[in-house]
């Protein structure tokens, strides 16, 4: 039977439309509580994050037997530099990635995995990161955004007997949602996958696919269209990498994470049975939403390691390297960088293994923690990983290979500048996490005036909403006036004898989250139906929150290590020297919330665009070659060589 003919054209979206199809992709309910989404609401609930949360004894026996395992491996079989000069992870090494298991670390037992929690899954991607981002990069695409992870939460049981088996120890997966003009606005796909009896037939391309050139498996997300017996939508299906049709048409090349299997893939004609749909048509953008509210957090667990990794490098560095007659790190420009790496990258640890172990007992709705932890430890990885190059001057502008050639140690801190850059623009950039933290920020109060705002609503409802708002507003204001962070003996128990006091952090924290409430509230009543484009003061809201959430995770992880008796003293250190920091930078970003050159930023842009500043580019030439901004992805057959290359 010949395939049905497809749409060629992209599909026309308005702004209104666009916001209708990213608004109906969000969990609308609250079904569990969230530390964060209280937080921004002026609600601080140490509660639920104090005490720690505490992992079951056989998961961790489980997981620090292969985190041993893990070790080994990546001592004794990858070796960075080799990746880096050819711009491949060996097939030896992904093989014996899969002969250890590492594949299936968050796959069940029962299908052949190792059943990791959160929590070791992440140390597991921290460690082998390590050793060589690119294998970070591989095995998480493959497990928290790949096959796996959408087959677990949304999968018949059929697909998961039939997929996961092979995801767990042969069969790479890879996520193909980006399209060449297709980002963060999934409103206007182009792919398509039209109904033909028991399959459907997918038509287009994919970008920036990563693992695509090595998968065998693909996560896709196609348009459906609508039609009599299909409610149509953008949908999710497994798809097999080797079937007919299936062109990777170009391995991608990026300044980082040179080992980065990314490809361009098009589909002409492919046929995939219904049975490989996952969930209900419409349903693939909430299925990649909801996946990434857990899967969010490989990248911080990566970013972790990278902070581990500077730290290490600037303490050995600086002991030895003596300038004016002391070692640099007793100078007071270079020791404020170290201290800062040592107090962020306890933070950041911080952060993630307290979202990862309550993603792991369900006890909370972490998306909103999970988006932090993304945006926060990507932001603040990149930040260490410059300080470090700073640090070691010359030679970290200098790459591993030309030190050791000139007979030095082979410090690779150049790359982990470059191989963390990318990580800000990895599953959501910050500015688009700035806006879906937001969205979900306010969502309490869109929930009870939203219509208030909608110009599409009328007038009876608006009055309704009016009236609930009133009811609202009455309760929560009053509220935000005083808190327990007022009170000197609050938090007591954040200050034990000889230590220092993190009670008043904690204070700070309470009172600040109030006061960015009212912060908000008074953006909101003041703005209106206008507040969605205030992108810049959202920015802002969102990273005091961040910073709110980061000193309260630092602030419970020290006292945690100080009941076990695990380096109580010094992580107390390493939480108040990171929390007065992180205090520095919330006033600042407080100030910047009505004190800033955003109006004005706009006039320029304006400017920019139309022409009016042209003359300011006079006087340089232009090295970037000829060629469309976009490549052009119109359905069809390939014309190029498939470079799918699968491990085997």
């Amino acid at each position: 039977m010949s395939a049905p003919t497809t749409p060629s054209s992209r599909p026309t979206v308005t702004e209104r439309e666009a916001r209708q199809v990213a608004e109906a992709a969000r969990e609308q309910d609250w079904r569990k509580p969230s530390f964060a989404k209280e937080l921004f609401l002026g609600r601080f609930r140490l509660d639920l994050l104090h005490p720690h949360p505490l992992p079951a004894d056989e998961d961790v026996q489980r997981g620090e037997e292969f985190l041993a395992k893990l070790r080994d491996f990546c001592e004794t079989k990858i070796d960075g530099s080799v990746i880096e000069r050819d711009a491949r992870i060996p097939d030896e090494v992904i093989t014996g990635l899969k002969e250890l298991g590492a594949l299936g670390m968050k796959i069940d037992t029962k299908y052949g995995g190792l059943g990791l929690t959160q929590v070791y899954y992440n140390k597991a991607l921290a460690l082998v990161g390590s050793a060589n981002p690119a294998i970070g990069a591989l095995l998480s695409a493959h497990q928290s955004i790949g096959v796996p992870q959408p087959l677990k939460m949304f999968g018949t049981q059929e697909q998961k007997d039939a997929f996961l088996p092979r995801c767990a120890r042969t069969d790479i997966s890879a996520f193909l949602l980006t399209e060449p003009d297709v980002g963060s606005d999934p409103a206007r796909l182009a792919t398509t996958a039209v109904p033909d009896g028991d399959d459907y037939v997918l038509d287009g391309v994919k970008l920036w696919t990563t693992n695509g050139v090595v998968a065998d498996l693909l996560v896709v997300m196609a348009r459906v269209p609508k039609s009599e017996g299909h409610k149509g939508g953008i949908t999710a299906f497994v798809v097999e990498a080797a079937s007919e049709g299936v062109t990777v048409e170009n391995r991608n090349a990026f300044m980082g994470l040179r080992g980065l299997e990314n490809g361009v893939t098009r589909f002409h004609r492919v046929r995939v049975p219904a049975a490989h749909r996952i969930g209900p048509e419409g349903a693939g953008l909430k299925i990649a939403l909801t996946t990434l509210n857990t899967g969010r957090l490989s990248l911080p667990a990566m970013c972790v390691g990278a902070g581990k990794w500077c730290l290490k490098i600037a303490r050995e560095w600086s002991a030895v390297r003596e300038q004016w007659g002391k070692p640099v790190a007793l100078h007071e420009a270079v020791g404020s960088k170290i201290a800062f790496i040592a107090a962020t990258t306890f933070a950041l640890e911080a952060v993630l293994d307290l979202s990862s172990q309550m993603a792991d007992e369900d006890r909370n709705d972490i998306r909103i923690e999970a988006a932090l932890a993304k945006l926060y430890g990507s932001e603040m990885a990149c930040l260490m990983a410059d300080d470090l190059v700073q640090i070691r001057g010359g030679r970290g502008f200098e790459t591993a290979a030309s030190l050791e050639a000139r007979g030095e140690r082979a410090v690779p801190a150049e790359q982990i500048l470059r191989d963390l850059r990318i990580n800000r623009i990895f599953e959501g950039s910050t500015e688009i996490m700035h806006l879906l933290i937001a969205r979900e920020a306010v969502d309490a109060h869109l929930s009870v005036a939203g219509d208030l705002i909608d110009p599409e609503k009328t007038f009876s409802d608006k009055a309704r909403a009016g009236a609930q708002a009133g009811v609202f507003y009455a309760k929560w204001l009053p509220k935000l006036v005083a808190g327990p962070g007022q009170l000197p003996r609050s938090y007591a128990d954040f200050h034990p004898s000889g230590h220092p006091d993190l009670s008043g952090h904690l204070r700070y924290v309470e009172r600040t989250a109030r006061k960015l409430a009212r912060s908000t509230f008074y953006a909101m009543s003041r703005w209106q139906g206008r507040m969605e484009t205030k992108q810049g003061f959202l920015g802002r809201i969102v990273d005091i929150g961040a910073e709110l959430f980061a000193m309260s995770a630092a602030c419970v992880r020290a006292e945690h290590l100080r009941t076990r008796g695990e380096h109580g003293r010094e992580s107390y250190q390493l939480a108040d020297a990171f929390c007065r920091q992180a205090r520095i930078r919330v006033e600042e970003l407080f100030g910047r919330l009505w004190t800033n050159t955003d109006d004005l930023d706009r006039k320029v842009v304006k400017g920019v665009l139309g022409g009016a500043y042209e003359w300011l580019e006079q006087g340089i030439v232009d090295p970037s070659g000829d060629g469309p901004w976009i490549a052009d992805a119109s359905p069809g057959a390939s014309q190029r060589a498939n470079v799918h290359r699968p491990v085997r």
